[in-house]
């Protein structure tokens, strides 16, 4: 029956709209909606919405029209289904602007500009007039649609033209509504153009006086942006947290209101807001942080969690105590707070408790590690997100006391992980076992386990890493043998890596089977070639595996003497192998076997292999190199400086001054005894700019090219290639071919090649030389990655006898592809001539959601 009624209602409607274009009248928007529901196909809507869009452009040159509203929320509505409606902009002028000022026109007008306008239109400018006269209105809901209009569709020119009136609603006007809008539409403006904070100080601190809710909410608002954009600003505010703080226990103490409960709590929004900018606040100032220490101790006892809303206060209370300098009885309430939120039931709760103890992990180390097993737990949760913020706090969480237990639940976790989860763990398993093992024995076997666990997913730069510890590490080869040899039995094909390992190790120490029992068993050098038959030729291995084991039979034909024989057969079935690589490998290695003056030694043992713990396994968890860093905090473990590091700070002493220049706004200040390792850290991945390589190993290679400089590391390792940073780049410009034999030119200057690492290029210009009494170095940055990046920043420094300083630079990010560039300017002052000039440079920037930063040392300067 319902039906029935409902279609005769429909039929009704119909019959009336029909009727009603006969009259001429317009059709209705719910009828417009109604058809292009009713259309099948995209064909049909289009023709339903092309023919309403000329009745509508028809309808508005009738100047008399009694349906302008109408027509217009008909056109913003195909502007929302994504049709053409640009035609409809001066018709929003003519309703804003109507004569008989009635509400609905100039409410539709203003959503009509909100939606249709923006700062290229030339109609853009044409509102300025109409916001002016509407914001001075008495009727409260005409001068917010104009509050509402200005903060939405505000170009430079608007806010500087009509910051007064928004600035006299804020001060003056006694209506909570107009005084919420004005502070909001404040809020945009400032966010649009930072200059004009100074206009808004006093109002703005007025209006955190207010009793209204609604016109604090939008107050503390607006002060919140402007402590972010400007540090000055935020000390002017720090005079205003005991009044927060009263706002706060007001809240606390109040009674039932039914115009503010939540759930039982008293205005949830406000109290957020106020926790979000005493944050701000109290951020690195102490006094500040003893004002609001009980008031933070007393939301965060006194909140109710059993409804999402007191969750979300206590969440912002958390981030607010971890945040400033809160006493440490303060921060293990926290940490606590977090751990209850692991036991609750809504995944989402679980997922930020982890993603905020993985923040905080490095500020109260212990009272994080009481929640340990809760977070372990949390590996086997069904939901991805959750395991993978468990993975990453558990790796945080491991130290030399807890390493046995958190390597065996990992493990276990790495046995059900999904493959997306095994290439990250397997790596930040290695750092974290190589780092706090307590011995190299446990080191390897737990590896290996990974290595069987993580199979095929494992990254190669661990098999390196692998590689270069066994070979360092002498008193470990025989075990490394034995337990390799022994997972060579097992069925290899899904543990490549592990096999590759393998035979790189029974190659190079080989003979130790002559001399080791394994198992109890002596094993024969027939068993060793016997295992190699079974996995060459009975497993399906990858190009590069093979390529190990040709290798590693080479190795043993000058080891196990008595199997040469089968080692050449098993080298010669590759002989006419489809791969090049392989056929090539399989043809030269037998030359060499038959050549009795070459096989010795081509074949010996490597010397060990400098085990570089600061390698290409560390690079796919760089975002996360905090986590498994050295903690500071209360009961954490302190960072002890290596000797090493104290030799390298003795020997660089003097070297470096003081005079260290980061990017603006944020300039960076030392004690003048600091050198530049204090401001940058170590120096193990620091690239010369313009150093020629030193030995390297290559014996008379080296001697051959030493008279080349490459600009690279002097010490490449067989997992990574050598980066070559050569100081002459290929021209970009295809008649500056001299460029890519003297370097990068500008304006005839000639450059230099600072950077070029990690897809990032930085070329060096000297603009003006010593002998203006100051020389001007122009740094032009490109991003040949092909995500872009964000959160650019330079900093630098000179030796003692400059300084520098950096001006702003021209923007933070760069576009993929080297679409974009970023220029900044350096100033350096030469205070002495008995030292050359060099400048460190630490780059840091955001790709991919991740941080990443650059070390390198310039010292050529071409023309300073």
């Amino acid at each position: 029956m319902a039906n029935v009624v409902e279609m005769t209602i429909e039929k009704i409607d119909e019959v009336k709209s029909r009727l009603g274009r006969t009259l001429g009248a317009s059709m209705r928007l719910r009828d417009l909606i109604r058809q292009v529901r009713a259309a099948r196909t995209a064909a049909e809507e289009r023709a339903v919405v092309e023919r309403e869009s000329a009745n509508i452009r028809e309808a508005f040159r009738d100047e008399d029209s009694k349906y302008k509203c109408r027509n217009m929320a008909k056109l913003l509505y195909i502007h929302m289904l994504g049709y053409p409606a640009h035609f409809g902009q001066m018709e929003c002028m003519k309703l804003v602007g109507t004569k008989e000022k009635k509400f609905t026109d100039i409410r539709i007008g203003y959503l009509g500009a909100m939606l249709l306008l923006d700062e290229r239109s030339e109609v853009h400018l044409l509102v300025t007039n109409c916001l002016k006269s509407h914001l001075t209105e008495s009727d409260q809901f005409v001068s917010g649609l104009a509050l509402c209009t200005l903060g939405s569709i505000c170009s430079n020119d608007m806010c500087y033209d009509l910051v007064g009136e928004v600035e006299k609603l804020l001060k003056t006007s006694n209506n909570a509504y107009v005084k919420k809008k004005a502070a909001l539409c404040a809020f945009r403006i400032i966010r649009k153009v930072p200059d004009l904070i100074e206009r808004f100080l006093a109002c703005s601190r007025a209006v955190l006086n207010e009793k209204n809710h609604g016109v604090l909410v939008a107050g503390i608002t607006l002060v919140t942006e402007m402590c972010r954009l400007s540090d000055d600003v935020r000390t002017y505010f720090k005079k205003m947290v005991p009044n927060l703080v009263r706002i706060l226990k007001n809240l606390l103490m109040s009674g039932y209101s039914p115009e503010h409960d939540v759930s039982g709590i008293s205005d949830p929004f406000l109290q957020i807001k106020i926790l979000k900018l005493l944050r701000f606040l109290g951020r690195d100032d102490v006094k500040a942080t003893e004002e609001m220490n009980d008031i933070l101790a007393q939301v965060a006892t006194n909140t109710e969690t059993s409804k999402n809303v007191g969750n979300a206060i206590q969440y912002e209370t958390v981030l607010t105590i971890m945040e400033i300098k809160s006493e440490s009885g303060l921060r293990v309430l926290a940490v606590n707070s977090l751990g209850r939120f692991l036991l609750n039931p809504d995944k989402n709760i679980r997922y930020v408790a982890l993603n905020t103890l993985l923040r905080t992990v490095n500020i109260d180390f212990n009272a994080v590690q009481r929640h340990r097993t809760t977070i372990v737990e949390c590996l086997k949760d069904p939901d991805i997100s959750i395991r993978r913020r468990a993975m990453e706090l558990s790796f945080a969480l491991m130290n030399k006391t807890n390493i046995t237990l958190m390597a065996k639940e990992l493990l276990l976790f790495l046995e059900t992980a999904d493959p997306e989860f095994k290439a990250e763990c397997s790596s930040k398993m290695y750092i974290a076992t190589e780092r706090f093992s307590p011995n190299a024995k446990w080191h390897l076997e737990t590896m290996i386990n990974v290595l069987k666990v993580a199979g095929n997913y494992v990254p190669d730069e661990v098999v390196s890493c692998m590689i270069q510890h066994i070979s360092a590490t002498e008193e470990l080869r025989s075990v490394a043998v034995a337990e390799l040899y022994k997972a060579m039995q097992g069925d290899v094909t899904n543990a490549q890596p592990l096999l590759q390992i393998a035979f790189w190790c029974i190659g190079e120490f080989g003979e130790i089977f002559s001399s080791e029992f394994i198992d109890g068993e002596r094993v024969s050098e027939s068993d060793v070639i016997d295992a190699y038959e079974h996995v060459l030729t009975g497993c399906v291995l990858t190009v590069p595996t093979k390529e190990f084991g040709l290798t590693s039979l080479a190795k043993l034909a000058d080891r196990l003497e008595s199997q040469t024989d089968r080692i050449h057969a098993l080298i010669r079935q590759y002989s006419a192998h489809m791969n090049l690589e392989l056929q090539q490998r399989s043809v030269e290695f037998g030359v060499i076997l038959n050549s009795d003056n070459l096989k010795h030694g081509l074949l010996e043992r490597m010397p060990p292999i400098a085990h570089n713990s600061l390698n290409a396994a560390a690079a796919p968890i760089a975002e996360d190199e905090n986590l498994l860093g050295d903690v500071t905090a209360e009961g954490g473990e302190q960072k002890q400086a290596s000797s090493n590091e104290n030799k390298e700070v003795d020997l660089l002493d003097g070297l470096f001054s003081s005079g260290a220049a980061s990017s603006p706004p944020a300039p960076t200040s030392m004690n003048p005894t600091d050198d530049i390792l204090g401001l940058f850290g170590s120096t193990n991945n620091t690239q010369q700019s313009s150093k020629p390589p030193t030995g390297n190993g290559m014996g008379g290679l080296e001697d051959l090219l030493g008279g080349l400089s490459f600009g690279g590391s002097s010490e490449p390792t067989q997992s990574s290639p050598i980066h070559s940073t050569s100081t002459t780049v290929a021209p970009k410009d295809s008649d500056d071919i001299l460029s890519q034999f003297f370097g990068p030119q500008s304006n005839g200057k000639r450059g230099t090649i600072a950077v070029n690492e990690k897809g990032i290029e930085m070329q060096l210009f000297v603009d003006e030389s010593f002998s203006t009494g100051q020389a001007l170095v122009r740094l032009v940055v490109s991003n040949n990655n092909p995500a872009p990046v964000e959160n650019f920043s330079i900093q630098a420094a000179v030796t003692k006898a400059y300084q520098i300083e950096l001006m702003p630079a021209n923007g933070s990010k760069l576009d993929a592809f080297g679409n974009s560039t970023i220029t900044q300017v350096a100033k350096i002052r030469q205070i002495n001539s008995a030292q050359s000039l060099r400048m460190r440079l630490k780059i840091s920037y955001n790709i991919q959601g991740s941080q990443a930063t650059i070390q390198a040392d310039v010292n050529d300067f071409p023309g300073i």
